[in-house]
C-alpha cells in the first residue's frame, strides 16, 4: 500500500499557501512613481499628504494615488510622461520643504502593504538606478594619519611636561608628506621627548636632530606603512560607504572596489543623484577643543598667524575665534550619535569611546565655567579655471559650529547644540554611518533610466518563460501524468523561490534570472532521477505503488548527494562574492533548497494523491 504522512501534506499545503501570500505581490506589476520625502527627514504625516496631492492636482497632473509608506510619500501615475511632470512640479513649487526622487510603486491592494508584504527589490541592471565611481585620495589617508598621530603627541609631550614649540607635517625622502617634525626650544630634553613619543607611536622612526639652538625630532612612517595605510583607508571607505547607503535606505546597493584607488558604488532605484552624492561623498569629522580666552582672536586676525598653542577659526557668521590646539576628541571616537531635541533646541546626542570619554572627563573638570567649541571639518575637491585650463584643487573647510560654556562635569555623553534640525539630523547621520578614512572624488557618473531595466526585464522574463515552456513540454511528453506533476512541482518552485527573495528583500537581476532557470534545471533532473527509478523497477515487475515508493527512496540519495555538492558551491559564492555574482549565488542557493522541497516532498505528495491510498493501479502514465 502506498501512503504519505498526514503530517507532511499539512506541511506542503502550509508552505505552498505561504509561499502563494509572500510572492502574490510580484504578480501585479509596477507603476511609475514618485518618491517625496521631507528634506528634514522628519515623517510626513496624513495632513501633508493630502496637501501634496492638492499641489499637484492645482499643476494639473495626474495621478493614480498617493499614500504614506514609511514616513514619505508615494505617488503613482499612469505614465513616465505624468511623473516627470510631477517631478518637475515637486522640484519647482515644494523645493523648500520636500526632495523628490523617481522610484516606482507596486500595484499591488492595499492590504499587502500592510502586512508588511512587498515585492522582490530588482537590481541595478533591471530597475535603473545610479552608478557613482569615486577615486580615494590616498596620500589624504596617510595626511588624516598623521593628523591623529599629532594630536597623540601633543597630549603625551603636554603630560609629561616636556616643552615643545611646534608640530608639523613634513616629507622625508619621498614627495608626499609621510612625517611630522617636532621642534623644541633650546635647552630642552629631547631624548626624554623622543622616549615619551616613541610609548605612543612604536611603528614610526624617530630621529633626532640637534644643530646649534636648534632641536628636533622626526617621526617618520617606512614606504611599507604608507603602502598599508592606503590599502586599510580604500576598505575602511568602502565599509563607511556602505553604512552611509544603509542610512539612505537604498535597497540592495553594491559598494566594492576597483582597481587601486577607486570604488564603484551602485544604487538600484535611485534617480536623483544630488543628495545621495552630498551625503556619500561628504568627508567630514567633528573635533572638540577648548576656546582660548586668554588671547584675542581679533589681534591674531590683524597680524595674521594665531599665537603659539592656538589656532585661528571662524563660526557660521564668519566671526574670528580662537581655539586651543589640543583635541580632546574627534568624530573617530564616536560610538553613536542621534539627532534630539534639547532645551537649547535641535541637538546631537553624542557617545564616544572610553578613551575618548576620560580626556572629555579630565577637561572638563579642569575648566568648569571656560567655553568649549565644536568643529565641523569638511574636505572636497573644486574645479577652477586657470589660464583657461580647468583644475581640480582640495579645499578644507574648517567651521566652528557649536560654542558653549562648560558648566559641569561630564565624559562620554553629552549633547552638541546650536544647530538647525536639518543640520543636526544630517551631522548625526555622518557621524553614525563612520568617517571617511580619506577623501572621495566622483570621477565617473551614470543613471541608467527605466527603460533599460524594462527592456532587460521584459529579455529576461521572456527567457524564463520560453525555457520553462520548453521543460514543461518535454516532460509531459516523456513521462505523461507523472510529467504533468513534475510541471505544477516546478511552478511551485519558483512561486518558493521568490516568496524567499521578497521575504528577505533580496535583489534580483538578470545573472539572479539564469540562476532561477539554473534552478528549474536542477529541480527538472531530480524529478527524472526519481521518475527512471520508478521505471525501472517497473520494468523488474515491481507492483506500481511499490515502484513509486522504491523510486522516491532510492533516489533521494543520488539528489541529496548532487544538490549537496552544489549547495557547497552556491554558499561560497554567496559569502565570498559581491555584485552580480552575490546576486547569482544567493538565488542558486535557495532554489536547490527549494528544489530539494519540492521535487522530494511536493512530488510525492502529489503522486500519492493520484495513486496512493487503496488504489490498485494496474500501470502508471509514465
Amino acid at each position: 500500500m502506498l501512503d504519505y504522512a498526514r503530517w507532511k501534506y499539512v506541511l506542503v499545503s502550509v508552505v505552498t499557501l505561504v509561499a502563494l501570500l509572500f510572492a502574490a505581490p510580484n504578480f501585479f506589476g509596477e507603476d511609475q512613481a514618485l518618491q517625496v520625502v521631507r528634506k528634514d527627514r522628519v515623517a510626513i504625516d496624513e495632513s501633508a499628504r493630502v496637501s501634496i496631492e492638492d499641489f499637484l492636482r492645482s499643476r494639473q497632473v495626474k495621478f493614480i494615488r498617493a499614500y504614506l509608506d514609511e514616513g514619505r510619500v508615494m505617488v503613482r501615475f499612469p505614465g513616465v510622461a505624468e511623473q516627470l511632470q510631477a517631478r518637475d512640479a515637486v522640484n519647482e513649487g515644494l523645493a523648500a520643504t520636500y526632495v523628490s526622487a523617481l522610484a516606482r510603486a507596486s500595484r499591488a491592494p492595499e492590504f499587502f502593504r500592510s502586512m508588511g508584504l512587498r515585492p522582490m527589490a530588482l537590481g541595478l541592471d533591471l530597475r535603473g538606478g545610479l552608478h557613482l565611481l569615486y577615486q580615494v585620495d590616498i596620500n589624504g589617508a596617510v595626511s588624516q594619519l598623521l593628523d591623529s598621530y599629532e594630536q597623540d603627541f601633543r597630549r603625551a609631550l603636554t603630560a609629561q611636561k616636556l616643552p615643545f614649540n611646534d608640530i608639523a607635517p613634513a616629507a622625508i625622502q619621498s614627495t608626499n608628506v609621510n612625517a611630522l617634525r617636532i621642534s623644541f626650544p633650546a635647552g630642552a630634553d629631547v631624548q626624554a621627548a623622543r622616549a615619551a613619543l616613541q610609548k605612543v607611536v612604536t611603528d614610526m622612526t624617530y630621529t633626532v636632530t640637534e644643530v646649534g639652538d636648534s632641536r628636533y625630532i622626526e617621526a617618520s612612517m617606512s614606504e611599507a606603512q604608507v603602502r598599508q595605510r592606503q590599502t586599510d583607508a580604500i576598505q575602511q571607505n568602502i565599509v563607511t560607504l556602505r553604512n552611509r547607503v544603509n542610512e539612505l535606505g537604498v535597497s540592495e546597493p553594491s559598494v566594492t572596489r576597483q582597481g587601486v584607488d577607486r570604488v564603484a558604488v551602485q544604487l538600484p532605484g535611485v534617480q536623483n543623484s544630488a543628495e545621495v552624492k552630498d551625503i556619500l561623498g561628504k568627508v567630514a569629522t567633528l573635533e572638540f577643543r577648548l576656546t582660548d580666552t586668554q588671547n584675542s582672536a581679533a589681534e591674531a586676525v590683524q597680524r595674521g598667524r594665531a599665537p603659539l598653542g592656538s589656532k585661528l577659526y571662524y563660526d557660521r557668521q564668519q566671526r574670528p575665534t580662537l581655539l586651543k590646539r589640543e583635541v580632546i576628541a574627534t568624530g573617530d571616537q564616536l560610538v553613536d550619535a542621534t539627532s534630539a531635541a534639547s532645551q537649547d533646541g535641535p541637538a546631537v546626542s553624542v557617545r564616544l569611546d572610553a578613551r575618548a570619554g576620560e580626556e572629555m572627563l579630565r577637561t572638563t573638570r579642569a575648566n568648569i565655567g571656560k567655553p568649549m567649541a565644536v568643529v565641523f571639518i569638511e574636505k572636497r575637491r573644486e574645479t577652477t579655471e586657470v589660464n583657461g585650463q580647468k583644475i581640480d584643487r582640495d579645499v578644507t573647510t574648517q567651521q566652528v559650529i557649536s560654542q558653549a560654556t562648560i558648566r559641569g562635569v561630564f565624559s562620554n555623553q553629552f549633547q552638541i547644540t546650536g544647530l538647525t534640525q536639518i543640520e543636526a539630523r544630517e551631522l548625526a547621520l555622518l557621524m553614525r554611518s563612520g568617517q571617511l578614512a580619506a577623501p572621495l572624488f566622483i570621477v565617473e557618473e551614470r543613471a541608467i533610466g527605466p527603460s533599460l531595466g524594462q527592456a532587460s526585464i521584459e529579455m529576461g522574463v521572456m527567457a524564463l518563460l520560453i525555457g520553462m515552456g520548453g521543460v514543461f513540454l518535454f516532460m509531459i511528453v516523456y513521462y505523461k501524468v507523472f510529467g504533468v506533476v513534475a510541471s505544477v512541482v516546478l511552478i511551485a518552485n519558483v512561486v518558493l523561490l521568490t516568496a524567499l527573495l521578497s521575504m528577505m528583500g533580496s535583489a534580483l537581476s538578470l545573472p539572479g534570472i539564469a540562476g532561477i532557470l539554473l534552478t528549474v534545471g536542477m529541480a527538472v533532473d531530480a524529478n527524472v532521477l526519481i521518475y527512471e527509478r520508478i521505471r525501472e523497477e517497473l520494468r523488474n515487475g515491481v507492483s506500481p505503488q511499490a515502484s513509486i515508493r522504491v523510486g522516491f527512496e532510492k533516489a533521494f540519495s543520488a539528489i541529496a548527494d548532487s544538490n549537496f555538492t552544489t549547495l557547497i558551491a552556491g554558499l561560497v559564492l554567496w559569502v565570498f562574492g559581491s555584485g552580480a555574482i552575490r546576486g547569482f549565488a544567493v538565488v542558486l542557493t535557495l532554489g536547490i533548497v527549494t528544489s530539494m522541497f519540492t521535487s522530494v516532498m511536493g512530488s510525492r505528495a502529489l503522486i500519492t494523491l493520484l495513486y496512493g491510498g487503496k488504489r490498485r493501479p494496474a500501470k502508471l502514465l509514465i
